[in-house]
């Protein structure tokens, strides 16, 4: 939060920048250069114009750091030589850098665009008080992730009145405590102004989606002291009740729909960056396929994820064979069991199809992809480079659209290098629904038959079972502890749990880290990759020779991963600017909050 960053952030946030398409678009935003904001937010329409970059734009360079902290701390993703591998990231990280300063600018442009809201004129009452909400949930949210990924951050509430008083690199920490209660207060005024709107189809945040993420939030902060408070339980029950009971969501029949484009704004949906094509402004598109895809998955030459993929660790959630010398990805094809149907919604594995990605050509084919030099995306030449090069077998299925031509027919617009149109799901109802569960239990070696907690986990796992399921009549924290993963896995979230959990109970949180295996697939990536070509070639499986690498890199040290879960280190820049990040925390005086 340096003063160069502040300064940059408040200033592009005060004067609107941002090009538009048309008036009836959810993404339209005002024509460039056409208004400044001492002539902007005059009507309902440039009030909803002005709030909806919100959804973007702001978040762009999170995007890196958002995989790395979620997935690659918490073990579900593998990449390499990673200081997130390895829990000795520091502060001169570039991704960690990227992602504080888009979460403070997040946190500009929001107080901005609702202070620019609120003194406006010739607005509606109700359009006004919605974009006004719309802008303090896209706050909360920043903040969110803030206290959960740096821990004792400084609370900012109007960037102008820092600004204009100079304080902007003179501001103290506040303890997470009050960092989670300024959030409280920041998401119950959200309430007070946003529409409630029953089975919300309109991918817009309304009154159920700031309800659902202070459930979330009740549901991290309860054992912020050390302990588990049962006040910040049962609130984040209740909050969470009302959301499963009255806000008119529902669960998608089949879970792969949840992450398909054309469900950008779908029922299960709460709280979404939607992100846009156009690239107008360049941050404002969705870059996830470019990491996490394969070489030559799309026809932009930009795609490079080919040398990382989900780790072994997230493959024996699903089946584990962690007493074995194998994996799920040296498991023959014939034999492996696929009961959960998330696990393919999640990671390729080979004998892997997806009639949902390249579907003007058939479908596609995991292995088929590697070595069939014909078979490229939208009837291109294969531009992959002919072998698979995932250190764990297997590659990433979430947040990955497909080729050009698939977004053609979801979204009516066309793909560009790096910028696509699929939205990224920050908040989903099932979500809601496990944030219920644990809410009802006390902790690691607990259990509840509470009847909705019931419901929930049962709804949950009977989606993701292809057949036979059968309703548990009881349920243990251990039990949603793994539900939260294999539901929500890849999709940025896991590391958080494990901070929630190891605020009152660090021991269960690094036991289950340091049990993971979290390593790649021993031999060379050549030795794994001659194991699926034979196979595609032959039909015949042989992974003999293939097992885990324990020695690859040593389990992450207690004193490494309870670090980590207190909070990770601010960016050396932002230090040098305010030495007070170093300093003590300072109680926040909460009441001097006004909206």
């Amino acid at each position: 939060m340096t003063m160069k960053n502040m300064l940059k952030t408040f200033a592009i946030a005060s004067v609107v920048l941002f090009g538009a398409v048309s008036c009836s678009d959810f993404l339209d935003r005002p024509a460039e250069d056409t208004y400044t904001e001492s002539n902007f937010y005059a009507d309902d329409n440039q009030c909803i114009q002005g709030v909806n970059y919100l959804y973007n734009s702001p978040w762009y360079d999170v995007i890196r750091g958002f995989y790395r902290v979620g997935e690659c701390f918490s073990g579900n993703y593998y990449m390499g030589d990673s200081p997130y591998l390895q829990f000795n990231v520091n502060g001169s990280d570039k991704e960690l850098r990227d992602m504080s300063a888009s979460l403070w600018a997040v946190n500009s442009h929001s107080s901005v665009v609702y202070n620019r809201i609120k003194r406006s004129s010739g607005v509606s009452k109700e359009v006004k008080d919605m974009c006004m909400g719309e802008a303090l949930v896209w706050k909360a949210y920043a903040y969110f992730f803030l206290v959960r990924t740096f821990g004792e951050v400084p609370i900012i509430h109007n960037i102008s009145t820092e600004v204009a008083a100079g304080n902007y690199n003179n501001i103290y920490k506040a303890p997470k405590e009050d960092v989670y209660n300024y959030i409280v207060l920041v998401l119950e005024e959200a309430m007070n102004l946003l529409p409630k709107k029953v089975a919300n189809k309109d991918g817009r945040i309304d009154y159920y989606s700031a309800k659902a993420l202070l459930a979330k939030v009740y549901l991290q902060k309860a054992g912020v002291t050390g302990t588990l408070n049962q006040a910040d339980l049962d609130k984040a029950a209740e909050l969470a009740k009302d959301v499963i009971e009255n806000s008119g969501r529902t669960l998608l029949e089949n879970y792969s729909d949840v992450f398909r484009m054309q469900n950008n704004k779908n029922v299960e949906a709460l709280i979404s960056w939607h992100w846009d094509a156009s690239a107008q402004p360049w941050t404002a598109q969705n870059s996830f396929q470019s990491d996490l895809g394969m070489n030559g998955f799309d026809e932009f030459a930009d795609v490079w994820g080919q040398w990382n993929g989900p780790s072994v660790a997230l493959q024996d959630q699903f089946f584990d064979l962690s007493n074995t010398e194998g994996s799920l990805a040296t498991m023959d094809p014939a034999q492996r069991s696929d009961s959960d149907t998330r696990r393919k919604a999640t990671m390729m594995l080979p004998g892997d199809k997806y009639e949902y990605f390249w579907t003007t050509n058939g479908g596609f084919d995991y292995l088929r992809f590697f070595y069939d030099p014909d078979y490229g995306p939208s009837g291109t030449k294969n531009a992959s480079d002919g072998a698979m090069n995932s250190p764990t077998g297997a590659g990433c299925v979430k947040f990955l659209y497909g080729d050009g031509n698939d977004h053609m027919a979801a979204l009516g617009v066309s793909a560009g290098r790096m910028a696509y149109g699929l939205s990224t799901h920050i908040l989903r109802l099932a979500d809601v629904y496990l944030v219920y569960c644990e809410a009802k239990l006390k902790g690691p070696k607990t259990s509840t038959t509470d009847a909705l907690a019931l419901k929930c986990y049962n709804d949950v796992r009977r989606r993701a079972i292809s057949s036979g399921y059968v309703d548990v009549t009881s349920i243990t924290f251990e039990q949603v502890w793994k539900e939260r993963n294999l539901e929500l896995a890849l999709e940025g979230d896991r590391w958080y749990d494990y901070v929630r959990v190891g605020y009152y109970n660090p021991n269960f949180a690094v036991a289950d880290i340091q049990a993971q295996r979290r390593n790649a697939l021993t031999g060379s990536n050549k030795d794994l990759n001659s194991v699926y070509k034979s196979y595609y070639e032959t039909g015949n499986w042989d992974a003999t020779g293939i097992s885990y690498n324990k020695d690859q890199y040593p389990i992450p040290s207690s004193e490494a991963i309870l670090s980590k879960i207190k909070a990770l280190p601010f960016p050396s820049e932002d230090v040098v600017f305010n030495p007070h990040l170093e300093e003590e925390a300072q109680p926040f005086d909460l009441s001097t909050i006004t909206f």
